[in-house]
């Protein structure tokens, strides 16, 4: 977190949080949601400043509820999540990294919702791949120890058998088969929590 908003928070410690304004889109872009953005449920427009994008991505954390939040000054922004808390892409030197920036050095778990959608875990990051990134991490897959055709693939997310593993930098990692609904409660995530805020 940035000295400048620790500053802020010891100075004005009851600002009250924003709720509804800002979102991550499930390829890790900022978006920022207007009024108009909000009526309509809408994911709203690219945040592309630089300056103001590095802002948000350092000072980026969660609370006890497991809602997310840009950390602005004294205020806290919460977040309305696409997919996941991180959106993870693949990097030629580092590997995987998130939308901040920060690289992902072990994968302890990987997960794949009925869609399609690939679900990397380290730590307290959960993450789910940019599906742009998708083709290349189907590559390092196997099902049953054989290369994974795209018709094995999609017959195993409808509930087939066999062991989908992903090989990934020197790990094999066996691949879960999870429902998208299922995931903000079983890795301890909110994508709404301006519903919450609502709710009370």
């Amino acid at each position: 977190m940035d000295d400048i908003v620790k500053q802020a928070m010891a100075k004005w410690p009851n600002v009250p949080h924003c709720y509804g304004w800002l979102a991550l889109d499930a390829r890790g872009t900022w978006r920022m949601r207007d009024e108009a953005a909000q009526r309509a449920e809408s994911l709203g427009d690219k945040l592309t400043n630089a300056a103001l994008v590095g802002f948000i991505n350092r000072n980026y954390s969660s609370d006890e509820r497991g809602c997310w939040y840009f950390q602005n000054g004294p205020q806290r922004v919460y977040v309305n999540l696409e997919a996941t808390p991180f959106i993870a892409r693949t990097d030629p030197q580092q590997g995987l990294v998130v939308q901040t920036g920060q690289a992902l050095a072990s994968i302890e778990q990987v997960v794949m919702t009925a869609a399609g959608a690939l679900i990397l875990l380290s730590g307290k990051v959960v993450a789910q791949l940019d599906d742009r990134d998708m083709a290349q991490l189907l590559q390092a897959m196997t099902l049953d120890g054989q290369p994974v055709a795209d018709e094995a693939l999609l017959a195993w997310l409808a509930g087939g058998t066999g062991q989908l593993t992903l090989r990934w930098q020197g790990q094999q990692l066996a691949v879960e088969r999870v429902e998208e609904d299922d995931l903000p409660q079983r890795f301890g995530f909110v994508r709404r929590p301006d519903q919450l805020a609502a709710a009370k």
